[in-house]
C-alpha cells in the first residue's frame, strides 16, 4: 500500500499544469515527505519525477467537435487513470479544474470507493453552464477549494464542503508589475492561448487595426503570443497581409508588461480578462468559437455575462462582443471612445480594481495546501 502521504493529481491544460505545480510547491513546503504522482504538464512533472505523466498536448483540447474527435483517446485514458489509482492507492486525488474529464473521473472513483479523499481545486464553472450538477459533485467529492468568493456560497448549499482560498494568479502577477508607464498611442492585442483560438480571433483583430489606424496613423500595435509557436502563427498571419497593415510588434512571453503599457487592449475571453483587469488595462472582450461549439454553447450557458470581470462584478463593466456582434468596425470604435475619453477608462479601471479587490489577498497556494493536508490527516 501506497504511503499516506501519496497524492495524485489530474489537471488537462497549460493553466491547470501552472496551478498544480505552484500547489506541490506549496505542498511540500508544508509537509516535505509528501508524494505526488498523475497526470499533468512539463512544470508539474518537473516537481513530481517519474511518477507523473505529461499528457497536456494530447489532453488540452477545445470545443465540442475536437472532444467528440477525441473521445477514443479519452475514454483510454480514464481506463488508465482509474488503474492506475487503484494500484496506488493515494490518500487523495486532486482534480484541477479540466471538468470534462475530471468531473467523469470523480464519479468512477467514487462509486468504485478509489482515491482516498477527493479534492477539487480550480472548481469547474458549473454555474454558468450546469448548475443541477452541483449536488451530484456534492455525493462525489470530498472538499471543493474554489478560487471565487460567491462560489463558496454556492457549493455550500448543496451540502458539499468548500473552502475559498483565493485566486492564485494574484501573487505570480505581482510579481510581473513593471515601473512601465502606460503609452497613449500603443493598442495591446490579446488573441488568446491555443492555437485555435488565434485562428478565429486574429483576422478580426487585424481588421480592427485597419480600421483604427486609417483614423489614427499614430497609433502602434502589440500582438502578445503565449508561446513562440503562437508568435510564429501570428507572424504567418502578418506577413500574408504584406505592408497594408503597417508595423505591428509580436512579443512573445510578455503579456503582463504589454497589459501594463497599452492605453487600451482587445482580449480574448478567458483568464486574460482577469489579468487585464489586475493590470487596470481597460480593454474590450472579443468571443468567437465555431457555429457548432457556440450553439452548445448558448443552450447550456446560463450566467449573463461571458468575461469573468462582469461576472464577478453582476453587470457588464467590460464591453463584450461575442460571435457575430464580433464585428471590425464595431470594435474600432468602442475602442476608439475609450482612446478619446480619459474619464471612461478611469471609471472601468476603477471598477476592475474593485472586481480584483474581490479575490482574497494572495496566498491561495498556501491556503489549499492546508486545506488539503488537514482533509489527509497531515497538516
Amino acid at each position: 500500500m501506497a504511503a499516506v502521504s501519496t497524492i495524485y493529481f489530474v489537471a488537462g491544460e497549460a493553466s491547470g499544469d501552472n496551478h498544480g505545480a505552484s500547489l506541490m510547491r506549496a505542498l511540500r513546503t508544508s509537509q516535505p515527505n509528501v508524494a505526488f504522482a498523475g497526470r499533468g504538464g512539463p512544470r508539474m512533472q518537473e516537481i513530481a519525477g517519474g511518477k507523473l505523466a505529461n499528457w497536456i498536448d494530447e489532453a488540452g483540447v477545445v470545443g465540442l467537435w475536437e472532444v467528440l474527435r477525441h473521445y477514443p483517446y479519452f475514454h483510454r485514458k480514464m481506463r488508465e487513470t482509474v488503474a492506475e489509482i487503484a494500484a496506488l492507492k493515494p490518500a487523495a486525488v486532486v482534480l484541477i479544474d479540466y471538468p470534462g474529464f475530471n468531473l467523469r473521473l470523480a464519479r468512477r472513483l467514487r462509486q468504485h470507493s478509489l482515491g482516498g479523499k477527493i479534492i477539487y481545486y480550480i472548481s469547474p464553472q458549473v454555474w454558468a453552464w450546469n448548475r443541477g450538477r452541483i449536488p451530484k459533485m456534492a455525493r462525489w467529492l470530498d472538499l471543493m477549494l474554489c478560487i471565487f468568493p460567491f462560489e463558496a456560497d454556492l457549493y455550500a448549499q448543496s451540502g458539499l464542503r468548500t473552502v475559498f482560498v483565493g485566486h492564485p494568479m494574484l501573487e505570480s502577477l505581482a510579481a510581473q508589475r513593471v515601473p512601465d508607464a502606460r503609452e497613449p498611442d500603443l493598442i495591446g492585442l490579446f488573441p488568446g492561448s491555443r492555437s485555435r483560438e488565434v485562428r478565429k480571433l486574429l483576422p478580426i483583430m487585424l481588421e480592427v487595426v485597419r480600421v483604427l489606424r486609417a483614423k489614427r496613423a499614430n497609433l502602434r500595435f502589440e500582438v502578445a503570443a503565449a508561446s513562440e509557436s503562437l508568435g510564429a502563427t501570428i507572424r504567418r498571419e502578418l506577413a500574408a497581409t504584406g505592408d497594408s497593415l503597417g508595423a505591428i510588434t509580436v512579443v512573445v512571453g510578455e503579456t503582463a508588461r504589454t497589459m501594463q503599457r497599452s492605453a487600451v487592449g482587445l482580449v480574448a475571453s478567458g483568464t486574460a480578462t482577469l489579468e487585464a483587469a489586475f493590470f487596470h488595462l481597460p480593454f474590450v472582450l472579443i468571443y468567437k468559437v465555431s457555429a457548432l461549439t457556440y450553439l452548445a454553447g448558448r443552450l447550456l450557458i446560463r450566467v449573463q455575462h461571458l468575461g469573468m470581470p462582469n461576472v464577478l462584478a453582476n453587470r457588464e463593466i467590460v464591453p463584450e462582443f461575442i460571435q457575430g456582434a464580433a464585428r471590425p468596425a464595431v470594435l474600432a470604435a468602442v475602442m476608439e471612445r475609450l482612446l478619446n475619453d480619459p474619464a471612461r477608462r478611469q471609471l472601468m479601471v476603477d471598477e476592475l480594481d474593485a472586481v480584483i479587490g474581490q479575490l482574497g489577498e494572495g496566498g491561495a497556494d498556501e491556503n489549499a495546501a492546508r486545506a488539503i493536508l488537514h482533509e489527509i490527516a497531515l497538516a
